[in-house]
């Protein structure tokens, strides 16, 4: 059974901001428990505050840490296609093939007013947007072969043009003709873990996702969602074996080592994610109490390998 740990320090107004040392200390302890990875997210739908961009806090966190996951929420609002892939593409090398992208599928109003779109979108034209958006970053993900990047002084070549692949988008929102200047990523192209997803968009999930997270759900809800993006990832081709669902659930005081055992088993999830509150309270009880239960029910028994994708079990993604 997997385990991951979702934090978002985007703190409400008067809540404590946890700093680096906080948030790095949880990371590593985590990261000894056996936990497989730590989604960090920093937006919030009412005023908050925050000393870190999630990404650029990643990049820390990776200096700090040897093996654990390190997964980051972006919403495809706030950024472009191309810079996007780059720095997760860039991420990913840091941190030696540990990073993934948490492509946050739900609008955000408060989010949309700070990138020249105070109207927002419909919800229609932002998932046509979102799907576009997450495929374009693929092909960039892709635009380099493992060996295209040649160095070779002596010769004066760069790279083997028969290797390299430009995207040579242009769709109904974004045209992109890559491909990055950033080397192929250590574990083929950074984990795609979704979250946030209506029923419309299970479809475009189960085909493109390596990670679904799913919303706080009853575990015969759960269970029935689980169900159709396997099944859904079967019938475009995939194996779903390589698809992981990750059921959701609040790491407070309500919940034991058991509990989130029967809840994992009774949805037939791959695993759990737990959300911590980003409050020194709550990040000290989960260390203290919850995660030593966790690993004693079996959870994070991690499969050999130095990257996020062979701690989860997933294979090579290099499918477009």
């Amino acid at each position: 059974m997997h385990l991951a740990i979702s934090l978002n320090i985007a703190a409400a107004d008067g809540q404590d901001v946890l700093n680096f040392g906080q948030i790095s200390a949880l990371v590593r302890n985590a990261e000894a428990a056996g936990v497989d990875m730590v989604i960090i997210s920093d937006s919030a739908d009412t005023p908050s505050s925050s000393p870190f961009e999630a990404t650029t806090l990643l990049a820390a966190l990776a200096t700090v840490t040897d093996r654990i996951g390190l997964v980051a929420s972006a919403s495809t609002l706030a950024h472009q296609p191309y810079n996007l892939a780059r720095r997760f593409a860039s991420l990913d090398i840091i941190s030696h093939g540990r990073v993934g992208w948490n492509a946050t599928t739900a609008q955000n109003p408060r989010e949309a007013a700070n990138f020249s779109r105070p109207e927002g979108f419909s919800d229609d034209d932002f998932r046509r947007r979102a799907r576009e958006f997450i495929n374009i970053v693929r092909l960039l993900w892709i635009g380099w072969e493992h060996d295209a990047l040649l160095f070779d002084k002596a010769s004066g070549r760069f790279h083997d043009p028969d290797k390299m692949h430009p995207a040579n988008f242009t769709g109904e929102f974004f045209s992109v003709r890559g491909p990055l200047n950033v080397a192929r990523s250590p574990q083929d192209v950074p984990v795609l873990v979704m979250s946030g997803l209506a029923g419309t968009e299970l479809d475009f999930a189960s085909r493109r996702a390596d990670v679904v997270l799913l919303d706080k759900l009853e575990s015969s809800g759960a269970r029935a969602t689980r169900d159709e993006i396997k099944h859904r990832a079967h019938e475009a081709g995939r194996d779903p074996v390589a698809i992981k669902v990750l059921a959701t659930a609040d790491a407070g005081s309500e919940h034991d080592g058991r509990s989130l055992e029967d809840l994992c088993l009774s949805s037939g999830c791959d695993g759990i994610v737990l959300t911590v509150q980003p409050r020194a309270a709550a990040v000290e009880a989960f260390v203290e109490r919850l995660l030593p239960e966790l690993k004693r029910h079996g959870f994070a028994k991690a499969q050999p390998g130095k990257t996020l994708r062979d701690r989860l079990g997933l294979s090579e993604d290099s499918k477009p």
